[in-house]
């Protein structure tokens, strides 16, 4: 079972019905004890920083989302929700990140065209199991004006040119996180997901 966090994002079903759609059990769900007994975790997300820590802080997930990734259980963060594995955003910079990975999360520099929105290319730099049989260089969809910078280097799994070169998946050990948004990717979205599923 999929366990994929409600907080109260926008696109919590468009997930869900992608990860069905792939072969998932799904369960939509702010429950602590559910979010413990799932085999795998999506937190999904849509929205500012600080008011989506805030939303999960308001539901007690955060020791269960932290516990899940020390238990190494597959974890997949889309969009906002790989942002909140880290430790600060410039968006909301009083608020802590879940601090799971040392990095930040920061604006795309000034003069570009923000937000980033659209089809763009994904430059596959690690073999992550998000990437099997996804040719390097494949296009999902992106619609993001902040993008993670994380410390270490090792964690990123992907990388996407806009005027800057960004990272755009990471992968740790069980961690997992795209900044794309697999559900409105078509058909390499989908596979992402499914190579999730099929972990």
């Amino acid at each position: 079972m999929i366990a994929v966090i409600n907080y109260g994002a926008g696109n919590i079903r468009s997930v869900s019905k992608a990860l069905e759609k792939v072969g998932a059990q799904v369960q939509v769900t702010d429950n602590p004890e559910t979010i413990e007994k799932a085999d795998k975790i999506v937190l999904p997300g849509v929205g500012a920083f600080g008011n989506a820590i805030e939303a999960i802080q308001s539901r007690n997930l955060v020791e269960p989302v932290i516990r899940a990734v020390e238990r190494n259980k597959p974890f997949l963060g889309i969009c906002l929700g790989m942002h909140m594995f880290f430790q600060s955003s410039e968006e909301n910079p009083e608020i802590e990140g879940f601090s799971i990975l040392k990095g930040k999360v920061v604006r795309f520099p000034a003069g570009g065209k923000v937000p980033h929105l659209g089809w763009n290319q994904v430059h596959q730099k690690s073999d992550s199991p998000l990437w099997k049989d996804i040719p390097d260089q494949s296009f999902f969809y992106f619609a993001h004006s902040y993008f993670i910078q994380p410390k270490d280097n090792g964690v990123t799994a992907g990388e996407t040119e806009y005027d800057i070169t960004f990272t755009s998946s990471i992968w740790h050990e069980n961690l997992f996180g795209v900044q794309f948004h697999p559900e409105k990717s078509q058909k390499w979205g989908l596979k992402i997901l499914k190579n999730f599923v099929q972990l």
